[in-house]
């Protein structure tokens, strides 16, 4: 009954058919206006991370404000009168700009040492490199051996300075974030009621809106200052770095990856079917097909409001390569199927090869979108949403496949029309055959090697997420986070919490403030007797440790305050002095070296690190195990009395998950096709033998990344689910192609060579197709993309030659069909 009706309709009624596309094509045309993209860091971060949630607090606690940073090389030394003016009016422009709240560079920082006053006086009435009166060569020493500010504002070698701008806080996005974490919580402890769940609809749905003008409002800002710098930047080489310069430059990079991408898979596409095909009907009408699936998939996400991220950047490109392979297998069985039964109309050649096709194209969409849905498993928002975004991609292109295509072909094809280029001879397919029938003994032994080194090569894998090596060397993101790296003390920040519990009864303290501070802990006075020299000395002993450590560039704590005091005062300082020096302090001073350090009210202390990021062998998640670790073995700290924080965390815990929840879903989705498998063909033999040579395929792959010594990112991590996904397909069409033949030729060997005749040209076609549509990736700047092209092509090219030599040799050596009843 089905078939009638769809007889009916596509291939009776074609042009009706082609009007309701056209008003789908057109409605998605409109819905594309909602088509948006999103590059804010919160996107690549574990949803309900409570790292996250903890730096969040502890950025409110220390009133960490967003800031970009500037690097600064100036012709001429800091010294020079000339480059102090031109710092000068280079700060004053960046002043002026609507969105900053202040700005820091070397000569707002107070000098100590270049004056003969009492300590106290100089913290009153300290002077910066900008005074006139100033010993500029005096000041500029004392910052450059400051060990607060060496390596911070000014490069070891006095040769670059950091200017930092910090933004004005965004209050309303601040709450919008406050609220969403608050649905997040309670959808999680008690869940939400229905009216709760509208309410969060309705919400989502202005945050969306809100962080889209947010976007173009940081984009705006981010051409200011790039404004500021090209006038100003005349006597200094300026390099622009910070995370809202990375977000807006992703969006442009996001942007030109969909593009490019596009652009690129559809001139590839045109020059493929060109060379399968060598008639321009036969390229135009699939080409219609992919577009119209392309323009109905960015309506829907217009629709449905999935915003395109640098993971999903790929989508169009994924689509038009997979589409293609859909319909040039179809177009292919349909010339053959035309030149075969030339006796029959064409409606019924038409309608012929869509009922065959269909049950191995559904299959091979239901196997490649059960790879995309392992995405959903990783935690990871829009790692989730490429999952999803490519598994509507891969219904609509079987849908748009199977209703446009035979549509096509019955309004545009003629009735006796076989004059197109052959498209079953094949020497390469050939030559496959010829290895499948060969000696099993040479196939297997090459089998076996691959496994081995398959399982070497998986065993070096390591997960890291080193961000500065993710964008192209040639990129002002990579320019400005290696800069800072080499010459401003590292990127990465990182955070150590110091927890200082209470004096436990029985502990002896001969501190002197011990009984005043346990007394005045209530009060008002409560910082006067909080600076005692126990705590000190836990401060620096930490600081210390993680200064020594040869990953960690700048560390900043209150042990840097205290250092220059005491070097000032030329003594260690005990208790009283540092209660007195901490109030007597100017408030401008405390705000900006202090107050970022200590949390007198909470009892504890934040010890601020940056990690050398470009470091070559820089292993982050043994790192941050390792801090953990010798803080409680070696610095003698309870576990409970420190903790980490920061963007290191996030991104480690990121993709610390992607990695478990990859690798496990592996064997889900195995599990899943496999069982797709026994569902299509019934046998359990013919099932196992259809998925062994694409897994090979895929583990190879995974081999040869591990024994490269290539990190898994976020994108390269999905590249076996993936590629098992895709590649199973041409199994599922030789498989079902070759039960077809044998239940006509009734032998193995004479089936093999009319399989790789015919459906082995599709495969090889389009495979060719996948793999170089795959190599447009490298045009990308973003780093894990190209090496998710380049791996997830090679992987195809692995499989499709697995598919057309193991696979075959299986089915011959295990007869599934039944045994021979013809002779060769």
């Amino acid at each position: 009954m089905w078939s009638n009706i769809y007889k009916k309709l596509v291939i009776d009624f074609s042009k009706f058919s082609i009007l309701l596309v056209l008003g789908a094509v057109i409605f998605s045309l409109y819905q594309a206006k909602n088509f948006n993209l999103d590059a804010s860091s919160d996107a690549l971060l574990l949803e309900g991370d409570k790292d996250l949630k903890y730096l969040r607090e502890i950025n409110e606690r220390y009133k960490t404000k967003d800031f970009l940073v500037l690097t600064y090389t100036p012709v001429a030394s800091f010294v020079e009168k000339e480059t102090i003016l031109n710092l000068q009016l280079l700060k004053s422009k960046i002043e002026k700009l609507s969105w900053v709240e202040n700005v820091i560079t070397i000569i707002d920082v107070p000098l100590l040492k270049s004056t003969d006053e009492s300590l106290m006086d100089r913290l009153k009435n300290y002077k910066t490199l900008s005074y006139p009166e100033i010993d500029r060569k005096r000041g500029f020493d004392e910052i450059l051996n400051s060990p607060i500010y060496k390596d911070y504002v000014i490069s070891a070698d006095g040769k670059t300075s950091g200017i930092v701008v910090y933004l004005k806080k965004d209050e309303r996005l601040n709450e919008f974030i406050k609220i969403k974490e608050k649905y997040f919580d309670q959808s999680n402890e008690t869940g939400l009621s229905k009216e709760e769940k509208e309410n969060y609809k309705i919400f989502l749905k202005e945050y969306e809106n809100y962080k889209n003008l947010y976007n173009l409002r940081n984009h705006q800002n981010i051409s200011e200052i790039r404004d500021v710098i090209n006038k100003y930047g005349e006597n200094a080489k300026i390099h622009l770095g910070g995370i809202p310069m990375i977000a807006d430059d992703m969006m442009s990079f996001i942007k030109s990856d969909i593009i490019v991408f596009g652009l690129g898979v559809f001139v590839f596409i045109v020059l493929t079917l060109w060379f399968i095909f060598r008639n321009i009907k036969w390229v135009i009408i699939p080409l219609l097909g992919c577009a119209t699936s392309v323009i109905i998939m960015i309506g829907l996400l217009g629709l449905i409001g999935w915003k395109v991220t640098v993971i999903s950047s790929n989508f169009i490109a994924l689509m038009l390569i997979l589409n293609m392979a859909m319909n040039i297998h179809v177009t292919v069985r349909y010339l053959q199927s035309k030149k075969e039964n030339s006796n029959l109309p064409k409606k019924d050649v038409i309608f012929k090869t869509c009922k065959q096709m269909m049950p191995p194209v559904l299959y091979t969409v239901l196997t490649t979108v059960c790879a995309f849905m392992s995405l959903i498993f990783s935690g990871i928002k829009p790692i989730i949403d490429f999952g999803w975004m490519m598994t509507l991609g891969l219904l609509v292109s079987f849908l748009v496949t199977f209703t446009i295509l035979p549509c096509l072909l019955n309004i545009f094809s003629l009735e006796n029309e076989i004059n197109v280029k052959d498209t079953e001879k094949s020497f390469i397919t050939k030559i496959f055959g010829s290895i499948a029938k060969g000696n099993k003994i040479i196939l297997f032994s090459i089998t076996l090697i691959v496994m081995i080194l398959s399982i070497i090569g998986i065993s070096k894998l390591e997960v890291e997420n080193s961000f500065i090596n993710y964008f192209s060397k040639e990129t002002e993101i990579y320019k400005g986070m290696k800069k800072i790296d080499e010459n401003l003390g590292g990127t990465t920040p990182l955070n150590i919490i110091l927890n200082f519990p209470s004096n436990k009864k029985g502990k002896e303290d001969d501190d002197e403030f011990s009984e005043w501070e346990e007394d005045n802990s209530n009060s008002e006075d409560k910082a006067k007797y909080w600076f005692t020299r126990d705590k000190m000395d836990k401060i620096l002993k930490v600081h210390d440790y993680l200064d020594n450590l040869p990953e960690i560039g700048k560390v900043l704590s209150f042990g840097s305050i205290l250092r220059v005091a005491e070097d000032l005062n030329k003594k260690e300082l005990q208790s009283l002095e540092i209660a007195v020096l901490y109030s007597k302090i100017p408030d401008e001073i405390k705000k900006e070296i202090i107050s970022p350090y200590i949390s007198v009210d909470q009892d504890e202390a934040r010890i601020s690190v940056r990690v050398k990021d470009s470091l070559e062998n820089l292993r982050r998640n043994e790192l941050i195990k390792k801090i953990n670790t010798e803080l409680n073995t070696k610095l003698g700290f309870d576990k409970s009395e420190y903790k980490l924080a920061g963007v290191l965390i996030l991104f480690n815990n990121l993709l610390q998950s992607l990695f478990k929840s990859q690798i496990l879903t592996i064997g889900i989705v195995m599990l899943g096709i496999l069982i797709m498998f026994f569902i299509l063909f019934r046998n359990t033999t013919l099932s196992v033998i259809g998925v062994v040579p694409n897994f090979i395929a895929a583990f190879f792959i995974l081999g040869i990344i591990g024994l490269m010594n290539i990190p898994l990112d976020m994108m390269t991590i999905t590249i076996a689910a993936i590629t098992i996904g895709i590649a199973v397909d041409n199994s599922i069409h030789y498989i079902y192609r070759f039960k077809e033949e044998f239940a006509k030729i009734k032998n193995y060997k004479r089936t093999l060579d009319k399989c790789h005749s015919s459906v082995g040209v599709a495969i090889l076609n389009t495979s060719i197709t996948i793999v170089f549509g795959f190599s447009i990736l490298i045009l990308s700047n973003f780093i894990p993309t190209i090496y998710f092209g380049i791996f997830t092509g090679i992987a195809m090219l692995l499989a499709m030659i697995s598919v057309l030599t193991l696979l075959p040799k299986l089915l011959l050596i295990y007869k599934p069909f039944g045994e021979e009843t013809q002779k060769a």
